[in-house]
């Protein structure tokens, strides 16, 4: 059974839809996914056992982007099943071109004009749900269950418990909790917990005004990754954690999918729609306010409340909470 998956872009949508990739798996018999997606997505998808063919979609770079997607969608050739987690033109069209029979892809004005299945999905759930659902459309014999997320990049081992610390957030400032908070919280565990600061190559300055922090503070005990990673040591790292406080962002649920013990930290997003996924260590500190969720990549009134009313020793006292 060939099933080409279309993946997300972002690395914490990816990794969202792996259980509805393995519900694939577990529907139908002999199964080697392609998947096609972002540099991030297949960079961490890449290693699933049942994974024949991993290709990152480029065609958003080429001149014509059309003939880039004529092209890819040749290369690729026909299958048996056809998912699309994207809700974009081009991957409706590249689905299209590959002349597979069944195409699955949620409801817009080009999937029904292009697929074959187009449902629509309830979007008040859990994007996880979302993703299951539109998976297994086709299939009769679905329970509705839906299983854990599912990474399979080997975890790294630490000699040492360690805490690890995520300041970004690709998306944008808005979801950004403060980097001498960060520090702050680091700090008092610091005697517990050996610390890595991770960090995109775009959230370098954001890690290093961390490590600055705790520098000023005395503690020794780092490593400051930020930037220095590439996407399976990233993972690999979070993998082997033994606390990890974090923003809404990827990384957070790279820690979800290795039952991390996590404090996340949500300010402008829709929590119930995107926080981890069957992680029972995990909790989630965020504060009700009349202008959130606004899902805003820089706060829209400029005061950034939802976030700045989030205080260190807050998360200190959830972090004890947990009792690790």
């Amino acid at each position: 059974m060939k099933i080409l998956v279309i993946l997300p872009n972002w690395l914490g949508d990816a990794i969202m839809a792996t259980p509805a990739i393995e519900l694939l798996a577990l529907q139908y018999k002999d199964v080697k996914f392609t998947f096609v997606g972002s540099y991030a997505s297949i960079e961490t998808l890449k290693y699933h056992p049942l994974c024949q063919r991993a290709v990152v979609d480029n065609t958003k770079e080429a001149s014509n982007r059309y003939l880039a997607t004529y092209k890819l969608a040749n290369e690729l050739g026909t299958f048996n099943l056809a998912v699309n987690f994207r809700n974009q033109l081009h991957s409706s069209l590249l689905l299209r071109l590959t002349k597979t029979v069944v195409c699955i892809s949620r409801a817009s004005w080009h999937s029904m004009f292009l697929l074959s299945h187009t449902p629509k999905i309830s979007t008040s759930q859990h994007l996880v749900k979302q993703y299951a659902q539109l998976a297994m459309i086709d299939a009769d014999n679905w329970d509705g269950h839906v299983p854990a997320l599912a990474l399979y990049i080997q975890a790294q081992k630490f000699n040492r418990a360690t805490l690890g610390i995520n300041a970004g957030a690709t998306y944008g400032s808005a979801k950004r909790w403060y980097p001498e908070r960060f520090a702050a919280v680091a700090k008092e565990f610091s005697d517990k917990f050996d610390i890595i600061i991770f960090g995109g190559p775009n959230e370098v300055e954001m890690a290093n005004e961390i490590e600055n922090n705790l520098k000023e503070s005395g503690v020794r005990n780092y490593k400051n990754l930020a930037g220095k990673t590439s996407i399976q040591e990233l993972c690999a790292h979070i993998a082997g954690c033994s606390l990890f406080i974090s923003n809404d962002s990827g990384p957070m649920h790279v820690a979800a999918a290795y039952q991390v013990p996590t404090i996340a930290i949500f300010g402008p997003t829709k929590y119930k729609e995107t926080s981890q996924w069957m992680n029972n260590k995990s909790t989630i500190i965020r504060h009700d306010m009349d202008c959130s969720p606004c899902m805003k990549r820089e706060c829209p009134l400029t005061h950034h409340n939802c976030m700045k009313s989030i205080t260190s020793n807050e998360v200190i006292e959830e972090v004890k909470k947990l009792g690790l």
